[in-house]
């Protein structure tokens, strides 16, 4: 006699949910060694974050129009423009039905803001200080607020992005949200207003929001996220064909069932996805 075993089935959101799961692990690990390394004074960071931060310092007093256009870059990049464009976008979901994805987005943006304040009180980190400065900044150092928050925003958009763009759009995608993050990060230290490690934990807080924030929002609405993905797409492709008529560029798919890419058009009224309970892609 053979006895079989069935082994569970891991769901797709099981998978989005564990994925998720250990990004905020692993990152508040990470920001727990490097929090534990700032605050013991540990040589090889400390020596690393002055060298570093005195280098470009010189470098910026010696070229000043280089640091201007640092700073411009590094105030268009600020805090108040990431969670502007976060807002509008949880605005925007918000009006075409996508409420949870639009909640999402929303906590993404408020949770972000209030944990950067609380790390940044509860460690009290000095900014590192100049005889002769070439920007200001006040409050605690660490984390950098500004790595912290273009960190979640590109990552919210690229996730937004993600389902409906085939592979070179994703390779886009994540290569514009990966120079702009680094970018902004790396233009803090050039201004000498954070010390590298300030940036790094500003990243790593990042990658802890993002991951707690879309784990609860999974457990409290299972499927809901991927839904409303779907959503977005009925209500956008629409929209993208009217336009492109109205441009004079027709769609190439010349049957009515199908949208300008050439996909079937999604409809919710009959879409499979409607009819899982966990709502996901397959």
């Amino acid at each position: 006699m053979h006895l079989t075993t069935s082994s569970p089935t891991i769901t797709p959101r099981d998978r989005h949910l564990l994925r998720h799961a250990a990004l905020a692990v692993c990152c508040a690990g990470l920001f727990a060694v490097v929090a534990a390394l700032v605050q013991t004074g540990w040589g090889l960071l400390a020596g690393f974050d002055h060298k570093l931060i005195d280098d470009l310092h010189r470098y910026a007093t010696d070229h000043t129009v280089w640091t201007a256009s640092v700073q411009m870059f590094s105030d268009i990049g600020g805090t108040i423009t990431m969670r502007s464009v976060l807002g509008a976008t949880a605005l925007w979901l918000w009006l075409i039905g996508a409420r949870t994805l639009a909640g999402w987005v929303a906590a993404q943006t408020l949770v972000g803001w209030g944990g950067q304040w609380v790390l940044k009180l509860s460690f009290g980190r000095s900014r590192p200080a100049f005889s002769d400065p070439v920007s200001h900044a006040g409050g605690p150092a660490l984390p950098s607020g500004h790595a912290m928050a273009s960190a979640i925003t590109c990552a919210v958009l690229v996730g937004l992005l993600w389902p409906r763009a085939r592979r070179a759009g994703r390779i886009t995608a994540c290569s514009i949200a990966g120079l702009t993050v680094l970018a902004i990060g790396s233009s803090r230290v050039f201004l000498g207003v954070h010390w590298p490690s300030d940036v790094l934990a500003g990243w790593l807080a990042a990658g802890i929001v993002l991951g707690a924030v879309t784990v609860i929002v999974e457990l409290a609405r299972p499927g809901a996220l991927a839904r409303d993905f779907r959503r977005v797409d009925w209500r956008t492709r629409p929209r993208v064909q009217r336009v492109l008529v109205s441009s004079g560029r027709p769609p190439r798919a010349t049957d009515p069932a199908t949208d300008p890419i050439g996909d079937p058009v999604a409809d919710p009224a009959t879409d499979p996805i409607a009819d899982r309970p966990d709502g996901l892609l397959r």
